[in-house]
């Protein structure tokens, strides 16, 4: 790392050193002199990387022998993979949507709120918390312990059952439930996030736009469907499209609460398993590429949803 920040004051100290003392130098050598280190990073460091495992992607484990889709049909066809396939898709559908809704109701009942910096803050906090630790935590809510004499339970959820007289149950061994389970982390963490950034936005609507809606008798939920929500929708897709490409990545939630076992494996957990664990790295690779088609359209529509909201103003 200090390595890395010397070489790159160096680096930027000769390339001011020398715009300044060449005065007549063309605009494509400053261009160049800017851009060229970053771009020559942004192939090493990423294209190379992508080409390299599109390429891993069409040969076998080993990485030796030339098999053409085979992996690609293997992902498809195996029952395994479609399980990971299907919590993926899951993760995908359920986490952004409920995450963004409950972040953007919290906003607006909060808003101007006599309590509303602490309301806030409390719903934010899981975000100062990294994604193992948010597992880790939640393991103890969801742990189990047998229903018998002289055993307590430790895990806040099944203590409740126990105490309303319901028998604890295992939350993450039973398939395809514990999916769910494993996805409230998500919807937690990512909650305050949502919340954050839609509450900006409701407090930038402009206040002769919520006057005049109220002077036309718009309360309540009328006046959150015809002028909150079509106010912030540019917010809103941000927000969605983020928790999507979080929800995507997915990875240190599964890992650590179930290491992928009980079918809740999702790609981003297979692709390390069957690369670093398995020894499988054609089939990695493949894993890794399918992730990498899934997030180019989120990424896609975002850039144009933007662009369209640069040109509504």
């Amino acid at each position: 790392m200090v390595f890395a920040i010397v070489l790159f004051v160096v680096v930027m100290a000769l390339i001011l050193l020398s715009v300044d003392r060449a005065r007549a130098v063309p605009n494509w050598a400053l261009v160049a002199a800017f851009l060229g280190p970053a771009l020559l990073m942004l192939a090493f460091g990423l294209l190379y990387p992508m080409f390299r495992t599109i390429r891993e992607s069409f040969f076998d484990r080993t990485g030796a022998n030339y098999i053409g889709f085979d992996n690609y049909v293997t992902m498809f066809s195996q029952n395994e993979f479609q399980i990971v396939l299907r919590n993926t898709l899951i993760w995908v559908l359920l986490v952004p949507i409920l995450a963004t809704f409950i972040g953007l109701v919290y906003a607006v009942l909060v808003d101007r709120t006599r309590f509303e910096a602490l309301a806030k803050g409390l719903i934010f906090l899981p975000m100062a918390i990294s994604l193992v630790g948010a597992s880790i935590i939640w393991r103890f809510v969801y742990a189990y312990r047998p229903d018998q004499d002289g055993v307590a339970q430790i895990g806040l959820i099944n203590q409740l059952l126990v105490w309303i007289g319901f028998e604890p149950q295992q939350f993450l061994l039973g398939a395809p439930m514990n999916t769910f389970w494993l996805l409230i982390v998500m919807i937690w963490v990512q909650t305050g996030f949502a919340m954050t950034v839609l509450s900006a936005a409701i407090k930038a609507i402009p206040d002769d736009i919520v006057e005049a809606a109220r002077l036309d008798g718009l309360t309540g939920i009328r006046m959150f469907r015809y002028i909150t929500v079509p106010s912030i929708r540019p917010a809103l897709i941000v927000v969605m499209v983020t928790v999507t490409m979080t929800t995507l990545k997915a990875f240190d939630i599964v890992r650590t609460m179930t290491g992928g076992q009980f079918e809740t494996s999702v790609v981003a957990n297979e692709f390390y398993t069957q690369s670093f664990r398995q020894g499988n790295f054609g089939l990695g690779a493949t894993l890794a590429v399918f992730l990498f088609v899934l997030v180019i359209p989120v990424v896609i529509y975002q850039v144009r949803q933007l662009r369209l909201a640069e040109e509504i103003r």
